[in-house]
This record gives structure tokens, sequence and C-alpha cells, in this order.
């Protein structure tokens, strides 16, 4: 059994598949308009969403599927004191595949080692989005036309932005990206990120905090909002929400074919103006959110060929060691077992969130 959390879960060759399997899929939809007539998707979502949310529904349905669900902890039983492993152990019972949002980082993950069911990493803190990642890929590759050989400049919220963290990751696996870090300092894109894709990866990046002088080397440029719910300072929030504005005039010096993606939702970043603008591509970029969505449960319900053995990082346990990141999961659920995992650079990481444990 498969489960996504990570970009990383699959190879470059198996994200190829989702990738050529989505196009198929927004080409022919009355081809697969019936292939889950028999499946359920359980869509647990402990945080606010929208597009992640209705784009998982309107997949499964579009599939022939049914879904269940909650769109907010409070309306589950996790507003009991239940754990999120227990949760997942129940659905189980009775959806054949979740699709997972937690506010604490490695939620997913606890509750793939405790589900029978596939289980997707519809985001967890600010920590990872695979499946944004699969619809950020698609839509590279449909507008530019490769996955390699691109300049990529990422702008806004590297610090706190899950979607930045797992387009990194997942753009390490491809020939002659080089990396446009834009953000203010205090926002910039976290040590373990550098240590563990773009420096162990050899990838070209530079660090810049002016996105005019950046914007006319790139082929694509990934806009991200300053999000309010991940400041635990206001004043922090106000200070810096404001950082990075696109508008059409900023865009004179940019290339003609360079492709403008944004996550959404968007607060001020880009002018509503720079809509009509040919290179702006976020909402086709929400649309292929979908058709990824759709490949994706394709993949982890076994409907596209032969499916893998789950690949087990080798991580150890510990009376001693303890998470300090004080949105891992393990911090709030306390009969989780304290594992971690020993880096290539020689560090220790807890295995739910990544975080560096010294």
């Amino acid at each position: 059994m498969r489960s996504l959390i990570d970009i990383l879960d699959f190879s470059v060759e198996e994200l190829d598949k989702i990738i050529e399997t989505a196009i198929d899929i927004s080409k022919k939809p009355e081809k697969y308009s019936a292939v889950c007539r028999d499946k359920i998707l359980a869509t647990l979502f402990f945080e606010p969403s929208t597009r992640t949310r209705l784009s998982f529904e309107a997949a499964m349905l579009r599939l022939g599927g049914k879904v269940l669900g909650f769109s907010d902890a409070g309306s589950s039983s996790a507003a009991k004191g239940e754990s999120v492993a227990d949760t997942a152990k129940t659905v189980s019972c009775y959806a054949d595949i979740i699709a997972m949002r937690h506010p604490q980082e490695g939620a997913p993950y606890v509750a793939s080692r405790a589900a029978t069911i596939p289980v997707i990493n519809a985001g967890d803190g600010g920590h990872n989005h695979p499946t944004q990642t699969l619809a950020d890929l698609l839509t590279i590759k449909k507008e530019t036309g490769r996955l390699h050989d691109l300049t990529v400049g990422l702008c806004g919220d590297l610090k706190y932005g899950r979607t930045v963290h797992s387009l990194i990751s997942a753009l390490s696996r491809y020939e002659g990206i080089n990396i446009v870090l834009i953000s203010p300092k205090e926002l910039g894109i976290p040590d373990y990120v550098k240590a563990d894709v773009l420096d162990k990866c050899e990838m070209n990046y530079r660090e810049t905090e002016c996105l005019e002088e950046a914007l006319p080397s790139l082929d694509v440029l990934y806009m991200t909002r300053i999000q309010r719910e991940r400041f635990s300072d206001p004043e922090e929030y106000e200070r810096l929400k404001d950082s990075y504005i696109l508008t059409l005039d900023k865009l004179d010096g940019a290339k003609k074919e360079l492709c403008i993606m944004h996550p959404l939702p968007r607060v001020n970043e880009i002018s509503v103006k720079v809509d009509d603008d040919p290179r702006a591509c976020y909402f086709k970029q929400a649309k292929n959110g979908m058709y990824m969505r759709m490949a994706l449960i394709l993949k982890l319900l076994g409907y596209m060929g032969e499916v893998g053995d789950d690949a087990t990082p080798e991580t150890f346990e510990s009376d001693e060691l303890r998470c300090q990141n004080p949105k891992c999961i393990t911090v709030t659920e306390q009969e989780i077992v304290h594992a971690f995992k020993k880096c290539d650079d020689g560090s220790v990481r807890c295995i739910y969130c990544e975080n560096k444990v010294e």
C-alpha cells in the first residue's frame, strides 16, 4: 500500500507517468468518468481550505466515486480529544483513500502509519504540500513544454510556504534547474531545505530581496502569500505582509513567455490587472490541480499499473530525544512514539516534521 506524504515518495518516472495521465484525463475526461464508481474518498481537513478540499472532492466525483469527510476540526472527534492515529484507523473502516490537511507538521505521516488505506498529505502546517506540487509540475510542463533547463523564481513567504518547500524538492530531480529565492530576510528559505535539498542536490540557486532585479531572467515566477496564520507575532505579519506586489509595470522587463504561478488564495501580492496578461497561469494551475489529483487517486488505488513497495526510511526511536518544533504533531499528541532519522550531513531529524534535533 502506498501513500503520498512527501513529493519525494515518488520517483521521477512515477511523477512523469502521473503527469502523462493527468494530461490524458484533461483531454479525454469521459474515459475516466466511472473508474472509481465503487470507491470512497475521505477528506479530513483539520484546518480551512477551499481549493485543495474542493479539488479533491471534484477529482473523486469526476472519477465516478463518492466523498465523505469534514472541513473543520471542530466538527470532528478531534474536538473531543481523539488522536490523529485513531481517526485514521476509524476512517479506514469507511473509506478507500484519505486526503488529510492538518495544522500540525507530520500529522499525515502519523495517519499513514495507522491507516489501512492510502493517505494523501493535503498540507501539514508549514512543512509539505505535495499535491499542490503535482499541480505546479503539470502547469510548468504545459506552459513551458519541459521540466528541465528552467530558471524558477520563488517569491514571498519562503519560510512558512509549504508549497515552495515541496516544489524545490520536486525540481531537484530535474536537470538544469536554477532557483532564485526572493524574500525578505525574515521569511527566507529554512536552513533544512538548503541543507537537505539545495546543497545536497548541488542545485544552482541565489537569494535576493529584489523582485524587479530577478524578473528578467525568469522562465517561471512562483508568487506566494504572506500567511497571517503562520505568524505568532501579529506585528511582524503587518510589517511584512506587503513585501512584494506584482503589477503590470513590474512585468515590463520580464520574458514574454514567462509563466506566472500562485498556489492561491492571493491577498494583494498579484494585482488583479495582471489576470488578463497571457503570462498569468494561476487559475489554469488551480484546474490542473484537479486533474493531477484525479491521476494521483488512480495511482494510489492501483488503477495505473503495478504499485511499487513503500520506501521506508531508516529510523530509530528514542526516549531521550525530543523534537523542539512547537508545530510538530509530537507536541500535541503525547502518545506518539518519538522517532528520528540520521541524515547524510550527520544531523538527526524528526521523522514527522524533519526538524533538526540539537
